[in-house]
């Protein structure tokens, strides 16, 4: 009973002292008492256990990646070179395979000739003339390799591309003389993507709207690659190259760039899928979608 008494005395001097917050005083199994203080005051929260939502969200959109790159691998094995890189705006993913290797643009460096022509027409202050336009428009919706040409000397060839790739943080893109050959990355080519809707980036508004409707209105006989990934009611932006040369052996290169969104921005992807040492163009059209549509069906987006 003393014992007992002592105790009961002990808690109510440690809910004096304690300002209010009662401090439970457990009892050890032996008479020596460890006594163990247990706050329960109220101004304290328990921590919640296990991972967060964002650390969940993460460990399973990595495990997503993993299950894509199993899947990659196996088309690597029976396939000509390939590679792809995503980025998802919305989740904030960035994903590649062989993202560094590089290859020859063939036509899709006309995407990023054309965020050059319009970067030198903010520069001096001024929209696009229209016969700066006349060119970007058959270069970019039907892959007119003499507009092309055209602008690309009008703009200063090659030295003049290679200035404003560093404004456009494509930092493993060489440009050549002959444009088609310029050899970039699949994670240079979303991140030039990117750089075409940034609002924080260096094209403005006007120039955003006009490298849209350019690349959301490409000719029906290439609106292939990219957009075969999107589901009904989505919006797509392409470029697409491919080219063929003796010194491949007459083997092609078949390249696809683009984005896909959807109007509620559940869906706000870059996506980029370069091969070559495709037998044909056709088998090189099958591999950029086939490889296109994996990230979709493994990535979730």
């Amino acid at each position: 009973m003393r014992r007992s008494r002592n105790l009961i005395i002990a808690v109510a001097a440690a809910v004096i002292l304690g300002g209010g917050g009662l401090i439970v005083l457990g009892m050890g199994d032996d008479d020596g008492g460890g006594l163990l203080p247990t706050s329960l005051s109220g101004g304290e929260k328990a921590k919640p256990a296990g991972p967060s939502p964002e650390e969940l969200a993460r460990i399973e959109r990595a495990k997503r990646a993993k299950q894509l790159d199993a899947a990659l691998k196996l088309v690597a094995a029976e396939t000509p070179d390939f590679s792809v890189a995503l980025i998802d705006k919305k989740t904030g993913q960035t994903y590649a395979y062989q993202g560094t290797t590089k290859f020859d643009t063939a036509s899709i460096v006309k995407a990023q000739i054309l965020a050059c022509e319009l970067l030198k027409a903010q520069d001096a202050d001024r929209e696009p003339t229209e016969g700066e336009m006349a060119l970007a428009t058959p270069m970019i919706q039907l892959s007119d390799n003499n507009a092309t040409t055209e602008l690309f000397e009008h703009l200063g060839g090659k030295s003049a591309i290679t200035k404003c790739n560093k404004r456009l943080g494509l930092s493993q893109t060489t440009v050549n003389k002959a444009w088609g050959l310029t050899k970039t990355t699949a994670t240079d080519q979303v991140k030039l993507l990117s750089k075409l809707v940034d609002t924080r980036g260096p094209l403005d508004a006007d120039s955003r709207k006009t490298a849209f409707s350019l690349m959301n209105t490409v000719d029906d006989t290439q609106d292939w690659g990219v957009p075969a990934v999107a589901n009904p009611g989505e919006t797509t932006t392409v470029k697409n190259g491919w080219d063929t040369r003796s010194a491949d052996g007459g083997l092609w290169a078949v390249n696809t760039i683009g984005r896909v969104t959807s109007t509620d921005g559940s869906v706000n992807v870059s996506l980029a899928v370069l091969s070559h040492n495709n037998q044909s163009m056709d088998s090189g059209i099958e591999l950029v979608e086939k490889v296109a549509k994996l990230t979709r069906e493994h990535l979730k987006y």
